[in-house]
């Protein structure tokens, strides 16, 4: 079996002109994945102007992990003004959109900024329910051990076990390595 472009399940060109000819199509096409995947690849290249005008376009379409970047955008300030509350509304809306490393931020805001420990603690059982390895350590650790119920953290553990189990599949495993080398050849490109 050939492998497949994620966004249009077309066959992966075999040059680097074939591959941004693809990927040029995909975002002309208003594909919100592709979109996103550029501003990500943009932000990993240092061009945090374009990568925020692509994020902002499929973000304006739902994408939650768009979203997601964009707050890592405004958090940071790459690109933009740093804005806390920017940061907080592109966090909200992919927790919304079930991004579980949103949901994980929002606890650790809630409890650092809010000192919100009930509000957090929500948050931190939601992202851990979806499968987030950070949220299960923070649970079971000493911070929150007097806060979390004994009932809570059991169920919580059980979903995210549950959680993880159901992403593994062999499409799942395709689409990561071929993540990983879209990573290698990036880094490769930088350099």
């Amino acid at each position: 079996m050939e492998p497949s472009c994620p966004f249009c399940r077309t066959p992966i060109p075999d040059t680097d002109e074939g591959c941004d000819k693809q990927r040029r199509k995909r975002i002309e096409a208003n594909d919100p994945a592709a979109m996103r995947q550029e501003g990500i690849r943009k932000y990993r290249s240092g061009d945090f102007t374009s990568s925020f005008e692509f994020c902002s376009k499929a973000a304006e379409v739902g994408d939650a992990m768009a979203h997601y970047q964009l707050s890592l955008l405004y958090q940071e300030g790459y690109g933009v003004e740093k804005d806390e509350k920017k940061d907080i509304y592109h966090l909200e809306e992919a927790a919304i959109g079930g991004h579980p490393k949103a949901r994980y931020n929002l606890g650790c805001h809630e409890y650092r900024c809010n000192d919100n420990t009930e509000r957090a603690v929500k948050h931190l059982i939601i992202a851990a329910s979806q499968g987030d390895n950070d949220s299960i350590k923070v649970l079971m650790g000493p911070l929150f051990s007097w806060v979390v119920k004994k009932e809570e953290l059991a169920a919580a553990l059980r979903a995210h076990h549950a959680a993880v189990d159901a992403t593994k599949s062999p499409q799942r495993e395709a689409a990561e390595a071929f993540d990983r080398i879209q990573d290698t050849i990036d880094v490769e490109d930088s350099n």
